[in-house]
C-alpha cells in the first residue's frame, strides 16, 4: 500500500499517529511523517482508519503497481 501524506495540508493533529503508530510519527516540527517500513508492518483497515481519521484529510492511500 503506498501513503502520502500532503505536508501543505497536514496540521499537525496527531490523529494518524494515536490511530495507526507503527506507521506513523511526528517530524520534529510536530507533523505528520512516516516510519520507515511502517506500511508494511500495519493492517490495510488501520492505514485506512489512520487517513479516515485525519482531520483536513491530508492523508492518501493507493496501491503499489503489481510485480511485473
Amino acid at each position: 500500500m503506498k501513503i502520502r501524506i500532503d505536508h501543505g495540508t497536514c496540521i499537525g493533529s496527531g490523529q494518524c499517529t494515536l490511530t495507526a503508530p507503527a506507521v506513523f510519527t511526528q517530524d520534529d516540527d510536530g507533523f505528520a511523517a512516516l516510519v520507515p517500513d511502517g506500511a508494511r508492518t500495519a493492517t490495510p483497515r488501520q492505514v485506512t482508519q489512520a487517513a479516515l481519521s485525519c482531520p483536513v484529510q491530508a492523508i492518501a492511500l493507493g496501491n503499489d503497481p503489481p510485480d511485473a
